[in-house]
């Protein structure tokens, strides 16, 4: 990551940060871009730095992670390297007090000249997306949102995944992917039809934990 601007020393940065903040009974979520290794066995390195803070740690897809699979094979890939404190979030949830921490990738946002291809990944993104709050709901819990792409960007808007939070009256949705000040300015960090939307770009953040509940 460090080919962005403001990446420099970011591992240290989270390391020291992390460490400071976080302790061992914490749940963090991670919202995506979790190694750029395009395997598991690539990725290891990652898992294992991430394993070795404070924590239990829940995970979704970014756009980068090529190395994402099956979750058998992820958790099986897992437990193979003895790494117990990260769980993966898709097309699932997991209980936090009396929330259901839920969410997905999601895609990038509509234009008026999507092709097949982008139909049929945003399609699947918004499955997985109700998939996971509906088993949140399911177990009586409130669904919080996390997702990988913004559902909002400057004037762009992905109707589909908007959709399902409106359905569902998501109240709290967190995302990332967005780095650079100039792009962190076009997010929208407020409140927009009674959902709280929240930036969370390791870039934005200075790489500093942000508290959710």
């Amino acid at each position: 990551m460090e080919v962005f601007p403001g990446w420099q020393d970011y591992q240290q940065r989270i390391e020291k940060n992390w460490l400071g903040m976080i302790r061992e009974d914490d749940t963090i979520v991670l919202a995506g871009d979790i190694s750029w290794g395009m395997s598991l066995e690539q990725a290891a390195p990652d898992f294992r730095f991430i394993d070795g803070l404070p924590g239990r740690k829940i995970i979704l897809k970014g756009n980068h992670d090529y190395w994402w699979s099956t979750m058998k094979k992820m958790g099986d890939f897992l437990a193979a390297e003895g790494i117990g404190s990260i769980s993966i979030l898709h097309n699932n949830h997991y209980r936090y007090g009396e929330y259901g921490i839920c969410g997905t990738r999601g895609w990038v946002n509509g234009t008026d000249a999507k092709d097949v291809q982008d139909e049929k990944v945003l399609k699947r993104e918004v499955q997985r997306l109700e998939m996971s709050i509906k088993s949140a709901l399911s177990e009586g819990l409130e669904p919080i949102v996390f997702l990988h792409y913004p559902p909002i960007f400057a004037t762009n808007f992905n109707y589909d995944i908007l959709d399902i939070l409106y359905r569902y009256k998501i109240k709290e949705c967190y995302y990332g992917h967005i780095h650079g000040r100039s792009a962190h300015e076009l997010c929208i960090k407020n409140t927009y039809d009674d959902i709280n939307f929240h930036l969370i770009a390791g870039d934005y953040l200075q790489f500093i934990p942000e508290k959710v509940i």
